[in-house]
């Protein structure tokens, strides 16, 4: 459910939405693309979290296969690119429910996410499960009810890949593709896991499958349904069901932003612990409340960075941004697992082989001002850890 609660919100609500815009029907075949890539991600996730499961994901992934250096620009690539897909879900909450004071009720909807998850791990996960318990219904009607028109207009979703219109296809699938990372969650709660060799690999590969299936679903059901360019998912319900389906899906959407921003502060808070573990962040996000076993000072530094980004006010921005950085970051997670022995392996070993080549290839497709930045991002990551572990040796070794 928190793999779920990731992947739902924004991917579908936001993204598709722009991928659709940016390819038309071929974000059909960018789907299924950027799923198989995705897939081949989460198996390399899966067994990497269920032979290492602590909180941090590929950045502790990073210093135990690889080295310190690639393990910091895992988490720093994390935190860039996540941070930026949260304050997507905070603006995209605000643009379903208040479209004219967007800022305000996205940073409202951050601190109230943040203090949520301060309460600890399990009142998170209940809230998370009721919210994609309701998205799903939500769009499981919409698929239903906007079906009939796959076969009576077939025209609107055909046209592009009969003529091969496909000049898109590999920027739309780096698009997507960080819409279906939300299973990285899973892998970055791995210390609070129970039976982790068990449950995480499970619980990947039924969130990828699912989310696979329900994507490509709904992108179906939009572009048949679609006279002329999709402005939201609501409008579009209510335009072939009428306003009561249109009414259900604006609560969803709102709900799911709020499910997917609530995944994020919980991940990027447990990156956040484990980098002041290991001395690259302050030595105070490393503290635990033991009272709720929440990391307090790196779930407040979260909020208040996602809190940041969400002043920029552009949510195009903020979700192309995020496709370089996380495509870096599972690059990383595939080279990681090519270094797994053969007794710590899971999985085939030309699963990471297809991930780390998918990944480092849809990188190059991003725009190019989006790369130029995500590159210097890298560097002054790779100047803070100089400095910070320079000038503060004995924090370093505490």
């Amino acid at each position: 459910m928190l793999g779920l609660g990731s992947i739902i919100g924004t991917g579908v609500f936001i993204s598709l939405g722009i991928g659709i815009s940016m390819a038309g029907p071929t974000v059909l075949p960018a789907i299924a693309l950027a799923g198989l890539v995705a897939m081949c991600n989460g198996l390399n996730s899966a067994q990497l979290a269920a032979n290492h499961p602590v909180s941090g994901g590929t950045y502790e992934y990073g210093h135990r296969w690889l080295n310190p250096s690639l393990g910091f620009v895992a988490g720093w690539m994390f935190l860039c690119a996540k941070s930026a897909s949260a304050a997507t879900a905070a603006l995209g909450f605000a643009l379903y429910l208040a479209p004219d004071h967007q800022i305000p009720v996205a940073l409202t909807t951050v601190a109230l996410t943040t203090g949520i998850t301060l309460t600890g791990m399990q009142r998170s996960n209940t809230v998370n499960t009721l919210i994609v318990g309701a998205v799903l219904l939500a769009l499981l009607a919409f698929v239903t009810l906007g079906a009939p028109a796959i076969g009576a207009h077939p025209e609107r979703w055909q046209t592009a890949l009969q003529s091969g219109q496909f000049d898109q296809l590999l920027p739309a699938t780096a698009l997507m593709f960080v819409a279906f990372t939300g299973y990285g969650r899973i892998a970055t709660l791995g210390e609070e896991v129970t039976e982790p060799r068990r449950t995480i690999p499970r619980a990947v590969l039924t969130t990828l499958a699912l989310s696979i299936l329900l994507y490509i679903g709904v992108a179906w059901v939009s572009l048949a349904n679609a006279e002329n360019e999709i402005v939201s998912l609501a409008n579009l319900a209510e335009s072939f069901a009428g306003p009561t389906l249109g009414k259900v899906i604006l609560v969803a959407a709102a709900l799911a932003m709020m499910s997917v921003l609530l995944n994020l502060v919980l991940g990027l808070s447990r990156v956040v612990l484990a980098m002041g573990r290991r001395g690259d962040l302050p030595e105070a996000t490393a503290h635990i409340r033991l009272t709720s076993s929440t990391p307090t000072m790196a779930t407040v530094i979260v909020g208040v960075l996602i809190a940041g980004l969400v002043c920029l006010g552009d949510l195009k921005l903020t979700w192309t941004f995020s496709a370089f950085t996380v495509l870096v970051y599972y690059a990383l997670t595939n080279l990681c697992a090519l270094r797994l022995k053969p007794k710590e392996r899971l999985y085939p070993t030309w699963s990471a082989y297809i991930g780390l080549i998918g990944c480092g290839s849809l990188a190059l497709f991003v725009e190019w001002r989006v790369l130029l930045t995500g590159v210097g991002l890298i560097g002054i990551g790779l100047v803070w850890k100089w400095l910070f572990n320079n000038c503060a040796p004995d924090e370093v070794e505490s």
